[in-house]
């Protein structure tokens, strides 16, 4: 199999199984991360910027369907749901919280190879399309608005870090030229950058239900992933 992510966080609180698991994949040339609890992976550094996530339904910390939720509204990467967990109405639940597959335990580690590497092709041929509608960015209103209508009000600064990824065309933005841009080096406090990405982010979030585009790439910068314009 040739297409595979390259990163993925497996979070399940069965020991045995996610560390055989965990293994299996390595073999296939993936990096895995394993979290026995969902709030450690919501408390690692960098929760949302895996390629591809493994979630179990019955967590300790947030349950598995709320984590699925929130999976979906931070990141676009596929999502596999493998649990044990029964019922009439599971499989609807799963997909209705934003999972792209759900497999019922017991499985074999070759079947979650088998859709890991579909969903994931089907992720990126989805990301590679053109979206019919653009986020549009009104620099002089100094407002977003989002392809379902919804107006996010910006700060000064949000519309220069918004400018600069517009003129990116979809292409990461280094995060010393974001620092640039804000009149900052990479002597000041990191975490300056970081703070205005996310007050930006919870903003987009609260006006619109729509996966927030502006993503970040670990190490690198950040890309908005979607296609944007200027109204």
């Amino acid at each position: 199999m040739t297409t595979l992510p390259q990163t993925l966080a497996l979070i399940d609180d069965d020991v045995a199984f996610s560390e055989y698991l965990t293994q299996f994949l390595q073999q296939q040339g993936i990096s895995v991360r394993w979290f026995a609890d969902s709030d450690d992976l919501l408390c690692s550094e960098r929760p949302f910027e895996f390629d591809f996530y493994i979630v179990d339904l019955m967590l300790p910390g947030v349950d598995g369907l709320s984590l699925l939720r929130l999976l979906r509204r931070r990141t676009d990467a596929g999502v596999l749901v493998v649990s044990g967990k029964l019922g009439n109405d599971v499989f609807d639940q799963v997909i209705g919280a934003g999972a792209d597959m759900h497999l019922a335990k017991p499985v074999t580690f070759e079947q979650v190879l088998l859709a890991v590497g579909s969903v994931y092709r089907r992720a990126a041929r989805t990301l590679d399309a053109t979206p019919a509608q653009a986020w549009r960015l009104d620099e002089l209103q100094r407002r977003l608005v989002a392809p379902d209508g919804a107006t996010i009000e910006l700060s000064p600064t949000d519309v220069s870090v918004l400018a600069c990824l517009l003129e990116a065309k979809g292409e990461t933005v280094g995060h010393q030229t974001l620092l640039s841009l804000l009149g900052l080096s990479s002597e000041d406090d990191p975490n300056r950058l970081h703070a205005t990405i996310y007050r930006l982010r919870r903003r987009i979030e609260r006006a619109t239900p729509a996966l927030v585009p502006l993503q970040s790439k670990s190490r690198v910068g950040y890309v908005f992933r979607a296609p944007l314009v200027r109204a």
